[in-house]
């Protein structure tokens, strides 16, 4: 054992030096604390805040530039106009949320509403009967392609590109090309024409169906957001294969995903006939672009996982506004479809921004 006379080793200068190392941490958090980093955690966080902000930038700049644009007359329109759009949006975010899509939802809402004024006024059923029966087939229809998209394993694109054709030539078939009359209605079903009531609020002429589309947002956000169905929704369309490795029943979620969605398109239905006072086996042909380019606009993301049914209605608002406000300032038509195609775009190009921050 050495003593203190003993001559010890001498200290290399690399060892002499590592005291007076630094001995922080070494830490791999982001360092970008950019505006533009700080804007994008926003808006990936809350999606919903980019068509609440276009909707109300939309209203001021209309309102500076269109005649009459904010008015309790045309404010009401734009939101009457735009009700069975919402309430056929609802449904396709529904899809969409799943990574897939439905190109069948114009045609399950006619068909639907064609069955309803059908039973109710040529067959003389109870309306609230007909009405039943109507919003089971819609389901039925919707039923129809989830089995296709999960035990036949086609796309959905596919699967419902073909329904679509097939429900439009049955709606022909069974309406015999022939509209329903507002007049006949009203003699013998009235209460098909419910949701074209109104009520007058401060000003402002609200339908039934405007309050319809709300309460129906309302219930479906609730779902989505606070049960455990709403959960396996998201967790499908963001990763199906660890969903099912969670012990998520995946086609039993799909199938009920498309019923509820036909449902949903059957109350449009239901609603679109109080809209226009009659029914048509030819209208709302419209709704299926119209109800994408609303999912689309409100943030909902076209590969799954990620959406809102709050963004979804206020897409569908933003284009109303936009069609109604580009009206009034003496737009021509095309120039319309213009602007709803730029938006649809920008709103892509928009969740894939978002997207790459994720990653």
């Amino acid at each position: 054992m050495s003593d203190a006379s003993t001559p010890r080793k001498p200290i290399n200068e690399f060892e002499a030096k590592l005291s007076e190392a630094d001995k922080a941490v070494a830490s791999f958090a982001a360092d970008d604390k950019t505006l533009m980093y700080r804007l994008r955690g926003f808006l990936r966080d809350y999606p919903t805040s980019i068509p609440a902000m276009v909707l109300l930038i939309s209203v001021i700049i209309f309102g500076l530039i269109a005649n009459n644009f904010m008015t309790a007359g045309v404010l009401s329109l734009v939101l009457k106009q735009v009700t069975v759009t919402g309430i056929v949006a609802i449904a396709q975010t529904l899809i969409i949320l799943t990574a897939g899509i439905d190109l069948s939802v114009a045609a399950i809402l006619v068909l639907s509403s064609v069955i309803m004024g059908n039973l109710a006024v040529n067959v003389g059923l109870p309306p609230f009967f007909a009405i039943s029966v109507g919003l089971f087939f819609g389901g039925l229809m919707g039923w129809v392609n989830g089995v296709l998209v999960t035990f036949v394993k086609l796309p959905p694109f596919i699967v419902t590109l073909g329904t679509l054709s097939v429900f439009t030539s049955l709606k022909l078939w069974y309406s015999g090309s022939q509209s329903i009359r507002g007049a006949d209605i009203r003699e013998t079903a009235p209460s098909l024409l419910f949701f074209g009531q109104s009520v007058n609020l401060g000003g402002f002429t609200v339908t039934l169906g405007v309050v319809a589309m709300i309460v129906l947002a309302v219930v479906v956000w609730y779902m989505l957001n606070h049960t455990a169905w709403g959960r396996h929704v998201h967790a499908i369309g963001d990763d199906p294969e660890a969903a099912m490795l969670s012990g998520i029943k995946i086609n039993r979620t799909l199938i009920s995903v498309y019923a509820f969605a036909g449902l949903i398109c059957a109350f449009g239905g239901w609603v679109a006939a109080g809209r226009v006072g009659s029914i048509s086996p030819i209208g709302f042909e419209d709704v299926n672009l119209g109800s994408i380019t609303a999912v689309v606009i409100g943030g909902t993301s076209l590969f799954g996982g990620r959406g809102s049914i709050v963004g979804s209605v206020l897409g569908a608002v933003i284009v109303g506004v936009f069609n109604t406000g580009l009206s009034l300032a003496g737009v021509d038509d095309y120039w319309q479809m213009f602007a709803a195609g730029n938006l649809v775009i920008i709103a892509v190009a928009l969740d894939q921004w978002l997207r790459r921050a994720t990653k």
